[in-house]
């Protein structure tokens, strides 16, 4: 297949285009910067003055759409949300605006998305159907990107949305600076410890947004592991595979003043459940945290 992908060099777009590569699939990843065509991947600028990327992508058969500003970056003052926001919409308006002009659409646009939009709890089980969803920034960001997207549809395209989990790799991502107290031996409960946190290895992320090219999935799709742990659990994992104590707590109070409204990506959570991937018969290569963090860290 012709696979196109926007944040193709990044976290998630990496390993989706080593994963496509090794399968014999073409890619075209657009690009903001000029790269060389190499192993199967072509780049395509756009969102650049002059580019007309729909002139290169005619004959896909699939888009992944993967980029936005990280909700990672730096504290999330009024200037940071309004980036996080605003380059979702965005980039997903620029992905529909060459669905438009391309002459054979292609068959599916899978976006990406979060488990954000699910309100925080310590004791729901959230799957794609559950309501209602969440109300605060995240949850809001994360509705409004869907329903952009969602608008894809008009031009017979399939679109499916990848509901991401805490994505774990070993450079990447939340899991380098979550282990690196263990590290220094100050590993212990980050707040109440209570809280969920519905994670997924960074192969599986690609598998599954894959997997939904593949097959015939419509609408949201949990891309989290099927064994979620709590704060506490999570991190005496990370002690047990790294050989390294589980004792010093981080209050909340304290992340709260470092990382102000940030803070709720460690401080909340949901107990999220892939159903939509399990009934459709995917499987997870790392479906327990010991097997994900071990094989992170062998």
């Amino acid at each position: 297949m012709k696979i196109a992908i926007t944040g193709g060099t990044g976290f998630v777009g990496n390993e989706l285009t080593q994963l496509l590569v090794n399968q014999g699939h073409e890619v075209f990843i657009l690009t903001r910067s000029e790269k060389i065509a190499a192993n199967g991947i072509t780049y395509i600028k756009w969102l650049t003055t002059n580019a007309h990327p729909e002139k290169e992508l005619e004959g896909i058969d699939a888009i992944v759409n993967l980029a936005g500003e990280s909700i990672n970056n730096g504290r999330w003052t009024e200037l940071q949300k309004k980036k996080i926001y605003t380059s979702r919409i965005e980039v997903t308006n620029e992905v529909l605006r060459i669905l438009e002009k391309l002459q054979v659409k292609p068959k599916v646009l899978v976006n990406a998305s979060a488990i954000g939009i699910y309100q925080a709890s310590t004791d729901k089980i959230y799957t794609e159907q559950s309501t209602p969803l969440g109300t605060d920034f995240l949850a809001k960001t994360v509705q409004d990107w869907e329903q952009q997207a969602k608008t894809a549809e008009q031009f017979g395209t399939r679109v499916a949305f990848g509901r991401f989990g805490i994505i774990l790799g070993k450079s990447e991502g939340a899991l380098p600076l979550m282990v690196l107290p263990y590290k220094m031996f100050v590993g212990g409960t980050v707040g109440s410890g209570r809280q969920w946190l519905s994670w997924i290895h960074v192969r599986d992320v690609a598998r599954a947004l894959l997997f939904a090219i593949e097959h015939d999935i419509h609408g949201p799709f949990n891309v989290a592991a099927p064994h979620a742990k709590t704060m506490n659990d999570f991190g005496k994992v990370i002690g047990a595979v790294l050989h390294r104590p589980h004792y010093f707590p981080v209050p909340a109070f304290a992340l709260k003043l470092a990382l102000g409204e940030k803070s709720q990506l460690v401080l909340e959570g949901q107990h999220v459940i892939p159903e939509v991937l399990i009934n459709n018969g995917f499987t997870f290569e790392f479906d327990h945290l010991t097997k994900a963090l071990t094989d992170i860290y062998k």
